[in-house]
């Protein structure tokens, strides 16, 4: 056993030993950690090294700037361009990649290089099979140098260990140039300070228009030069002779606001240089996350499964101020501590559905901060987020995302910010004129032709009215709910009796013609990374207006039970590669369809609800690097698990309550403000896959669904499962 090793473990031991004699949660559930899961396919996700929510997410990027490795890693691939301070999880789309460094020995080009020629630039192999990941250590040997890197963080700190061969020209790339894919500079600077300091900013455009990193890294030993090279500057070699086996270490600290505030973080937050000390808490910390939901069950891989879904529902949102609370607002601005941590990274448009409704149950403590974030960026740009990232709204994704969780969090009584506020940001973000809302208030629809996306811009616009009214009517309201009720119908307009489907529709009112509800045009169509299939269901917010729709729940549940078992192919040249994860024509693999299953519970055929979510957990959720049927999208696929897989779902925003499934896990533990919400199933396994009844501290239950105040005050929720299929409530 190496060394290094031998430190790791005797550190982990320690912090556990302590971690013991405290009452606190041992640090068994990292174990159940493989973050590698959804690292091949299309799943997109970060591996490297950080801490829960943390800044920095520090780990390998590879050459390639394709869609599948928007995260900078893919499965498939083993080539690395250096090791990046910042990385995306899950998205679609690929940016940040800031701060790259890369250990190397010898002469090199300055440049991230080709694939087919293995000295075009700075890269290396790295050695997959001596690979470690695990949650806040990453480690992975570069056989073009002989140099194995480690690494590890704290919130804004990376920590990186580089084991040298011995080299008179051993040297750390600091690579300023490299982001990914969308991304590219617009302003670099490095300079040393000393002879162990660099101190530098990089400020880039990409999906975030206008982003600002500032770093300082100081080394572990002096180097014995510092040279700026490569193209315009963009590059500084830090170079050391070094023995057999030496170890140099280098320490990143980033600010959204200045060096100054970078030279601070690392000041707060990593003034040593204890590798081990600093994994062991990173796991730890890790550990601590993992641990608010504590489940029971036999089936170990299930297990597996369940807590890398938890790791991965919280790598974003991510902190994006200094430790003195200062941040980097949507105005462009520098701003000074406003009394609340400022996070970023909202990918709304996936995360409102589950990810959320999974914070606000969980992270009750980190909501305040969460939903403060959103009402300063609203402050700044006019309206509530939509896709922020790296304080720039990229107006990513349809509809009014952002106001899905600020409205959930008013009903779920979270406290912490300024109602009054977050009133005022819901409604006139419900108003601003843009994106397809002018022309909804005009026509009452957003007619097809005269928008792109149109029928998915109106559709999403739907359910975030649906929330406005519901806080209208919490807040006494009325005038506010009535025009924002009859503002979320504005879907039964696209509705044709004929099809059963939804349809554009023009300014004239007629349904556009010719018509193909398999028919998928990515980014030129109606809908946005869907057909008319998925659409058609896209009504969380009202259920029964869409039941309606159909004329009678038989027929409606008809048609549900169509969209199962059509067949799965998915027409068009340029059809989107997001609808993914196909039973029939429903796409788990994209965020459209994730409530669409709980309907059969609202239906009152629960039974059907309880055989579609147990297949879905059970065939399109695996442990393995192609474990999930599409993108994390910072970390909604991984949600809508976790909750699942306990039983029940937040179908609806508007609607501060989750519906039941089918629960996998034997038991469930959650930790509440009420103490602990425990979810029991009594009877589970052995082909008992029905929910017979439910009891709720003892006493029977009614409902199809269980109200968040009763999740919250720590109550005891049991299901009796069997083999009937049968309705309980």
């Amino acid at each position: 056993m190496m060394k290094t090793t031998r430190n790791f473990l005797a550190a982990v031991l320690a912090v556990s030993f302590l971690a013991g004699c405290s009452g606190s949660a041992s640090l068994s559930y990292t174990n159940y950690v493989d973050p590698k899961i959804g690292s091949g396919g299309h799943g997109h996700v970060f591996v490297g090294a950080n801490v829960p929510f943390g800044a920095v997410q520090l780990g390998p990027t590879s050459i390639p700037q394709d869609w599948d490795w928007c995260s900078g890693y893919h499965d498939s691939d083993s080539t690395v361009i250096g090791f990046s301070h910042t990385h995306l999880n899950g998205t679609g789309i690929g940016d940040l990649f800031d701060v790259t460094l890369m250990p190397v020995t010898g002469q090199v080009t300055y440049a991230r290089g080709r694939g087919d020629d293995p000295k075009s630039g700075l890269w290396s192999y790295a050695d997959r099979s001596r690979e470690e990941v695990r949650p806040g250590y990453y480690s992975v040997p570069l056989t073009r140098y002989g140099i194995t890197a480690e690494m590890t963080a704290t919130a804004r700190v990376g920590l990186s260990r580089y084991t040298f061969p011995a080299s008179e020209e051993a040297a750390v790339v600091i690579d300023l140039e490299n982001g990914g894919c969308w991304d590219s500079p617009v302003k670099t600077e490095m300079k040393a300070v000393g002879s162990d300091v660099i101190e530098g900013c990089r400020w880039s455009s990409g999906w975030a228009s206008d982003q600002r990193v500032y770093f300082v890294a100081q080394f572990s030993r002096p180097f014995s030069s510092f040279t700026l090279t490569g193209k315009n500057n963009m590059y500084g070699r830090v170079s050391f002779s070094t023995g057999e086996g030496e170890q140099i270490m280098v320490k990143v600290a980033l600010s959204p606001v200045s060096v100054e505030g970078a030279r601070a973080n690392m000041a707060a937050e990593l003034p040593g240089w204890n590798f081990e000390a600093v994994a062991a808490r990173a796991a730890k910390d890790w550990d601590e996350e993992l641990s608010r939901i504590r489940i029971t069950t036999q089936d170990e891989k299930l297990r597996k499964v369940f807590y890398t879904a938890l790791y991965h529902t919280m790598i974003a949102p991510s902190v994006f101020c200094d430790v003195d609370g200062s941040y980097y607002g949507a105005d462009h601005q520098n701003h000074a501590s406003e009394g609340f941590t400022n996070y970023t990274t909202f990918s709304l448009w996936d995360t409102y559905r589950a990810a959320m409704p999974l914070m606000s149950l969980i992270h009750r403590d980190r909501m305040p901060d969460i939903i403060n974030t959103m009402l300063a960026i609203y402050r700044q740009q006019g309206k509530l987020p939509v896709w922020h990232l790296m304080g720039c709204e990229t107006n990513c994704m349809v509809g009014n995302p952002g106001i899905m969780p600020v409205a959930d969090a008013i009903l779920k009584g979270l406290d912490g910010f300024d109602r009054d506020l977050a009133y005022e940001a819901l409604k006139n973000s419900a108003m601003v004129p843009d994106r397809g809302q002018d022309l909804r208030m005009k026509y009452g629809y957003i007619p097809a032709g005269m928008h792109n996306q149109s029928l998915a811009y109106d559709m999403e616009y739907a359910i975030a009215d649906a929330s406005v009214a519901a806080v209208a009517k919490a807040l006494g309201k009325e005038d506010d709910y009535k025009y924002f009720l009859e503002r979320s119908h504005s879907y039964r307009h696209y509705f044709d009796p004929q099809t059963g489907f939804m349809r554009g529709k023009d300014a004239e009112g007629k349904f556009i013609v010719p018509f193909n509800p398999y028919m998928s045009d990515h980014n030129n169509d109606v809908y946005c990374e869907g057909n008319a299939w998925q659409y058609t269901w896209l009504v969380p917010q009202d259920f029964d207006g869409l039941v309606n729709c159909f004329g009678s729940k038989e027929a409606f549940l008809t048609k549900l039970d169509s969209l199962f078992t059509v067949s799965s192919v998915i027409e068009g040249a340029a059809a989107s590669p997001d609808i993914s994860g196909l039973i029939g024509q429903y796409a788990h693999g994209n965020e459209p369809s994730h409530h669409i299953i709980y309907f059969y519970t609202m239906a009152g055929q629960p039974w059907k609800a309880a055989d579609r979510v147990r297949e879905v957990l059970t065939t399109l959720y695996h442990d393995a690097p192609d474990g999930l049927s599409g993108n994390e999208d910072v970390g909604q696929m991984s949600a809508w698990y976790v909750l699942s897989a306990m039983g029940f779902y937040q179908a609806n925003l508007a609607e501060p309550r989750y519906w039941f499934g089918c629960p996998l896990v034997d038991k469930a533990e959650i930790k509440v403000p009420g103490g602990l919400f425990t979810v029991r199933t009594e009877g589970n396994g052995e082909g008992n896959g029905y929910i017979q009844r439910v009891t709720l501290n003892g006493q029977p239950y009614d409902k199809p669904y269980i109200d968040f105040k009763d999740m919250a005050a720590g109550n005891e929720l049991v299901f009796y499962m069997g083999k009937e299929q049968t309705v309980w409530y």
